[in-house]
């Protein structure tokens, strides 16, 4: 591919995301970060959980989102008695008339779609939690033996409730590691919630255009992926995920002392990705160093287990976060050429990237 198609591959992608953010704003009201980081992670293939207090439009950006982008959407409420067969589907016993014999069908549940909603995913127990894990890690479900994949693209979009303790199941790590971001969902600003107010007092009705069809959703997620990245700027997304963890020996002492456990090499993986996608939504062919700042907080913020001393200080892993990058230094690049990735060479085949 040549460098003119890289960049016409580039500006298509960044046209198709001011095109989506245009219509979400019919519907939603600020939010521009929780938009930009879910639509990060989305081009970049991974799942996202969105928490925060209800009635901050978690539900209605993820289901508007699926409506820019024409995918077959399915929102899962998940509540305490959900079964696992409830998300996957089952195998049912069905009769042929004419031979009276009987045979095994299955009948897929609502995980087959492209995006998927699981409303409050901290409601449910454990077992139906894990009935996700395989979708999201391998897309694709086992019923019986038999292996169903799920369409393409596949996205789990989930929600959580951070304040509501009773009734729910924290979600065990191994599931919180296959979601790509952690994004947090703030309260908006006085003057959004006036509008938030004026528009939904009202009759207005508002409908949103698709901008994308699956198809398309699948060739910019390939662009993402065959974006460069040169080494000090992966070697930097390296060093913030390795000295999160308190065994290693050149940890800070800040570490030391509030962190349980930290963030293991998925870690390293979904900031270099999630950089990719950044750096092409704002139209460019290279990762820089503020790309991996910019989505270090929602990749490590659920991959820091802060401990009991961090608890009696108040010290979130949020703060962890903070000083890490405040410690962490930059790597110097060698040239100008080593900045940019070498552009010239940039786009290798989707395989490569």
């Amino acid at each position: 591919m040549s460098q003119t198609d890289d960049k016409r591959a580039v500006e298509d992608l960044q046209a198709a995301y001011q095109r989506i953010t245009d219509e979400l704003a019919k519907i939603v009201v600020g939010q521009e970060q929780v938009i930009e980081e879910l639509l990060v992670a989305m081009f970049a293939r991974g799942h996202c959980l969105l928490v925060g207090v209800p009635g901050l439009a978690k539900t209605l950006i993820i289901r508007t989102v699926a409506r820019t982008m024409s995918l077959k959407f399915s929102r899962i409420q998940f509540t305490p008695d959900l079964m696992p067969s409830d998300i996957t589907g089952t195998e049912v016993i069905q009769e042929d008339r004419a031979s009276g014999t009987r045979s095994l069908r299955f009948m897929p549940g609502p995980v087959f779609a492209n995006v998927i909603l699981a409303d409050e995913i901290n409601r449910t127990p454990p077992k139906t939690q894990a009935a996700l894990l395989e979708a999201m890690q391998e897309h694709q479900v086992t019923v019986g033996g038999e292996r169903h994949p799920v369409p393409e693209p596949f996205f789990v979009l989930a929600t959580q409730n951070p304040i509501e303790q009773e009734g729910t199941y924290p979600l065990p790590e191994a599931q919180l590691d296959r979601f790509m971001f952690n994004v947090l969902v703030d309260y908006p600003t006085e003057d959004e919630e006036l509008e938030i107010v004026k528009r939904t007092t009202t009759d207005l009705d508002v409908e949103v255009e698709p901008m994308l069809s699956a198809e398309q959703i699948g060739h910019l997620t390939t662009i993402v992926r065959r974006v460069p990245v040169a080494d000090h700027v992966a070697r930097y997304a390296l060093r913030l995920a390795r000295l999160s963890r308190a065994s290693q020996p050149d940890a800070p002492d800040f570490v030391r002392d509030f962190v349980t456990w930290g963030a293991g090499p998925r870690a390293s993986q979904f900031m270099v990705l999630g950089a990719k996608a950044r750096a092409v939504l704002h139209g460019r062919q290279f990762v820089n160093d503020d790309d991996i700042r910019a989505v270090a907080f929602p990749v490590l913020r659920h991959r820091i287990r802060t401990n009991f001393n961090a608890d009696a200080e108040g010290i979130t892993s949020e703060e962890v976060i903070r000083r890490l990058i405040d410690t962490v230094p930059t790597i110097a690049a060698n040239s100008e050429a080593d900045q940019r990735g070498n552009i010239s060479q940039v786009f290798r085949s989707a395989d490569a990237g």
